[in-house]
């Protein structure tokens, strides 16, 4: 079994890609100190990956057992290959070493040494359409940016203003695919609502 762990947004989709085949998709549910855009709206984070016409397998983790029920449920699941979408984040990628190597299962980390703004270019020019689901409350006027071939400039720009990592590497900001060259359709969605964190402004979605 090939799997690659994701959440719905771009990096994560991208490594599959580029890393794959794979079999499935994994997606690891955490606690955060604050709420992820992508737990929030987990129901079309799974979506996305579904209609790419892949099972996505969602698992719960508890807080202080994550890498222990990670890897029992990497193992259960028979997977002998793990895709990450790791950029340069060096505690990341040593932790996936680890988990890889407790499952007994190959890591391919594809995206791995590239630049963020490299990782950006590529995944457009792949044809990936994603939206702005989560950032930084001082670029909060972006919340619900489409990411695009056609305008993936503007917000490459904002975010070098801003001192942000351009593909949010660092939490700056979080995206959810709409649509790729491997959907089969586009995901469609509505804006419910918005949520203000101490740091972040997230959105609230519901499939249309």
């Amino acid at each position: 079994m090939r799997v690659a762990l994701f959440s719905g947004g771009k990096e994560s989709f991208y490594a599959s890609i580029i890393g794959g085949p794979i079999d499935a998709y994994v997606m690891f549910i955490y606690e955060f100190p604050e709420p992820s855009p992508h737990i929030i709206n987990m129901g079309l984070s799974v979506m996305t990956g579904v209609l790419t016409g892949k099972p996505v397998f969602v698992k719960r983790l508890t807080k202080g057992k994550e890498f222990r029920e990670s890897a029992e449920f990497l193992r259960r699941l028979g997977v002998t290959s793990i895709i990450a979408g790791d950029v340069n984040i060096e505690e990341h990628l040593k932790y996936m070493e680890n988990l890889a190597r407790e499952v007994g299962a190959e890591l391919k980390e594809p995206l791995w040494g590239m630049s963020s703004e490299e990782v950006l270019i590529k995944e457009v020019e792949y044809g990936i359409e994603a939206l702005i689901i989560g950032i930084v409350r001082n670029l909060s006027n972006y919340l619900g940016f489409i990411i695009n071939r056609e305008n993936y400039e503007t917000i490459l720009s904002v975010l070098k203003r801003s001192n942000c990592d351009v593909i949010g590497e660092r939490g700056d900001y979080h995206t959810l695919v709409l649509n790729s060259p491997n959907h089969i359709k586009r995901l469609e969605y509505e804006v419910i609502g918005q949520l203000l964190t101490s740091r972040s402004a997230i959105l609230k979605l519901a499939p249309r």
